[in-house]
């Protein structure tokens, strides 16, 4: 088992540097590159949804965890912003709250898809949390089968 903690700011630059601070923290898993691309597209998102969602016009902390047990990584990713009124609306493909920039409304479904376990909770005023796991190698390959 191994694990870490990261604290960065709420800026777009950030969001490519949090899925590449996971994808390395994962190799050690040795994931195939298809596993790899899916744990950053999920991570991406998740900070992009923090950015954009959680503080809007401003900015914030966002904190990312993740944690490896066997062939499992655990990812954490939680904002202190805005947070979600409706969660289950939210997970709703294609629902976003900003169509006026083109949002397209799928990135919890894209985290949902691209990962073995997701989650969140989050509370109106006090943000949001985002847990999500991917199981690597060939146990999952069986698993889905």
């Amino acid at each position: 088992m191994n694990e870490m903690h990261l604290k960065f700011l709420s800026r777009s630059e950030n969001e490519n540097f949090a899925r590449n601070v996971v994808a390395a923290f994962a190799l050690p898993l040795n994931p195939t590159l298809d596993e790899l691309s899916d744990v950053k597209t999920a991570v991406s998102e998740a900070v992009t949804n923090s950015i954009v969602h959680g503080y809007r016009a401003c900015e914030g902390w966002i904190t990312l965890m993740c944690r490896t047990d066997g062939d499992t990584l655990h990812i954490e990713i939680s904002d202190d912003g805005r947070g979600i009124e409706d969660v289950e609306q939210a997970l709703t493909p294609f629902y976003t709250t900003l169509p006026d920039e083109e949002r397209s409304g799928m990135g919890f479904t894209i985290m949902q898809t691209f990962m073995t376990t997701f989650s969140v909770v989050s509370e109106a005023g006090r943000g949001t949390t985002v847990r999500m796991s991917k199981q690597f190698g060939a146990r999952a390959t069986e698993d889905a089968r």
